[in-house]
């Protein structure tokens, strides 16, 4: 159980320490960039493609290729040759893009774009021309420049500058038809169709203004789910799941790496069976269940470490179904606040289900090299 608590400890202090940084990890491969950190800032000229994850980021140079940004804070004022996708709390896409632009956030701002604008969130300001479509999706939404092609728009909330123009067809999905008001200067009244919001919310489910309730409730929700798994299995084989905790918090490395083993060879079978014939048809047999013991070795491993994070803080081991619970809960909330950091996050979380996959496979399959002399 200590070193499953240290390499937790360890991690956590790692995650920590990035998000925290002022200054980002960098990693250059061939030509494309990749930055992570709390502030990260990028200014290096002679980058094609641009990857950038963190708090605050802010990419300045211009780019060949493609930018993909996310953070709390997103800017980029660098020109992109490339697309660009920016996803943040409040995202400011100043620089000029060859391509097209998928942003996704709360508060955006975009400018020039080559290509198509494909932007979601609650108030959005279009400030810089669009050559391609625009497929808008916001709660108040600002236009000031002209959009070449056509627009599909939903929101509660509309204002044009006397600069917006819209040289396409506008398609608009409404609550109430009629309700917003848009000016013949805009476009003019035979290229307007009005639609029910119906309509929109049956074709575009996937397009949905980002919410932080919404959000939260989603993660909460997984929380809830993977802790009733968990009270659910202990009720089922109460021993059986006390006796994978205390293997993964035992030899928590063991685990890990045959746990890596167990999927490779899983998802490895996948591949070989696609390359003949008649195994073809169980690829997709491999597939679902390497999907199956990746969900239910992170539920594993998050009860287990639910339950060393309270043995740490000196409560005993959990004897009933509703400890068990509060330990899944507990272990699944940890990790999910801890999935949030860029990379380390990500790592953290592939660790859990491995070491739960290796658990797992160890208490089915006793491999001889494991079993005591």
């Amino acid at each position: 159980m200590r070193g499953f608590i240290l390499t937790a400890i360890v991690i956590l202090l790692m995650a920590a320490s990035v998000a925290a940084q002022e200054n980002e990890d960098a990693f250059d491969f061939g030509s494309d960039s990749f930055r992570a950190g709390g502030t990260v800032v990028f200014d290096a000229p002679g980058t094609d493609d641009l990857f950038m994850a963190g708090e605050t980021v802010r990419g300045e140079a211009d780019i060949a290729g493609s930018a993909h940004l996310a953070g709390r804070k997103v800017t980029m004022v660098g020109a992109i040759g490339g697309d660009a996708y920016l996803a943040g709390m409040d995202v400011v896409l100043d620089g000029h893009v060859a391509g097209d632009a998928t942003l996704a956030g709360y508060d955006i701002r975009v400018g020039d774009v080559g290509g198509d604008l494909r932007i979601s969130g609650a108030k959005l300001t279009i400030s810089g021309p669009v050559s391609g479509y625009a497929l808008i999706v916001g709660d108040e939404v600002q236009i000031d420049a002209i959009i070449a092609g056509d627009v599909n728009l939903t929101a509660r909330e509309v204002d044009f500058s006397d600069d917006a123009r819209i040289e396409g067809q506008l398609i608009i999905y409404e609550e109430e038809s009629g309700k917003l008001e848009i000016p013949a200067s805009v476009v003019p009244e035979d290229r307007i169709e009005r639609r029910e919001i119906s309509e929109w919310e049956e074709g575009t489910r996937h397009l949905r203004v980002w919410d932080w309730r919404r959000a939260v409730g989603k993660f909460m929700i997984g929380v809830i789910v993977v802790a009733a798994l968990a009270a659910l299995i202990a009720a089922i084989v109460p021993q059986t799941l006390a006796d994978l905790r205390r293997n993964l918090l035992d030899r928590p490395f063991r685990n890990l790496w045959f746990g890596f083993l167990t999927q490779s060879a899983v998802v490895g079978s996948a591949i070989l069976f696609a390359m003949t014939i008649v195994g073809l048809l169980l690829s997709p047999a491999a597939v679902l269940l390497a999907l199956i013991g990746g969900f239910a070795g992170y539920v594993v491993a998050v009860y287990a470490f639910g339950v060393g994070l309270m043995l740490a803080f000196g409560r005993p081991e959990p004897d009933s179904i509703g400890e068990r619970a509060l330990a899944a809960g507990i272990g699944a909330l940890i990790a999910g606040i801890i999935a949030l950091i860029p990379l380390l996050g990500w790592l953290f979380v592939l660790a859990l289900v491995l070491s739960g996959i290796g658990a797992i496979t160890l208490r089915l399959f006793r491999p001889g090299f494991f079993v005591p002399a």
